[in-house]
This record gives structure tokens, sequence and C-alpha cells, in this order.
């Protein structure tokens, strides 16, 4: 199953860009065997101003047809790091192709692509600024295959 990360804004070169890659690296090399990756980032960007609903209509576009969406969400679900895993287990062994995560902007995601998603999930109560919430969601994606896998990288 390919994972897709889907953000507003683009991502400089520096710690968080470093991070990221490192998360991917170590995501797509646990994930391989288990049927999972690669992990690609698509990162658009409203040149415009139009606010959330230009975003969402960027966003759209870069989800792939008939993936599972995951909105980033304040507001949505809080798992832990072996439900998340499991989320992404159950996903891949009913054949869905593709997951596609929607990071938005400083405003966060537009109503009508939130409710659009299959699973809204949240990294706790407290707001995380979208550069940080991508290292998050990428440290995540390699816990999951870790522990999918059976690595010791996940003490709980």
């Amino acid at each position: 199953m390919r994972v897709h990360v889907c953000a507003v804004g683009r991502l400089r070169t520096g710690p968080e860009r470093a991070l990221i890659d490192d998360y991917t690296t170590r995501f797509d090399r646990t994930g391989r065997g288990l049927g999972l990756g690669p992990l690609t980032v698509t990162e658009v960007e409203d040149r415009k101003g139009g606010g959330m609903e230009a975003e969402a209509t960027l966003l759209d576009r870069a989800i792939p047809r008939s993936a599972v969406v995951v909105a980033l969400d304040e507001r949505g679900q809080v798992m832990g790091s072996p439900d998340f895993a499991g989320h992404l287990a159950g996903w891949r062994d009913s054949g869905r192709g593709d997951v596609a995560f929607l990071i938005g902007g400083a405003d966060g995601l537009a109503p009508d692509l939130r409710a659009r998603a299959d699973l809204a999930l949240s990294f706790g109560r407290m707001v995380w600024p979208h550069m940080l919430a991508r290292v998050m969601l990428a440290e995540q994606l390699y816990r999951a295959a870790s522990i999918l896998a059976g690595s010791p990288y996940h003490r709980a």
C-alpha cells in the first residue's frame, strides 16, 4: 500500500526536513517487506491567498483516486501507536492501494475536505505547527511499520 503525505506549504532545508527524510528512509526500508510504501510527500501551496478552500482544492488534486483519506485534525481521534499500526495493516490487508494523510495550512483543513476523510486523526489536544505535524506523522509511520515488523523500536 502506497503512503502519501499531502501537505500545505513548502518545507525548506533544515532540521524538520532532515528528520522527515530520515523517517521516510526508515519507513521505506522497514515497510517494503510488509507491503507498505513507498512514502511520498506532495506539497501544495496556494500562491493566490485563497485560504482553506483554495488549499482544499489543491490537496484534493493530490489525493490518489480511491485512497483511504486521513485528515490530521485537532478534533480527530487520538490513538496509540499500536492502534495506528493496526489501522495501516487493516487498510493494507483489505486491499487498499493507497492511503493519503492530509495536513492543512495555518488554519487547518477546510470543513468539506475534513468531512470527506475516512478517519480524522489527532496528535493530541494541543495544536501543532503543520511542519512539526509532518515530522510527527513521518515518525509514527515508521513506528507503525516497526510495530508490524516486530522490531524493538517501539517500547510500550
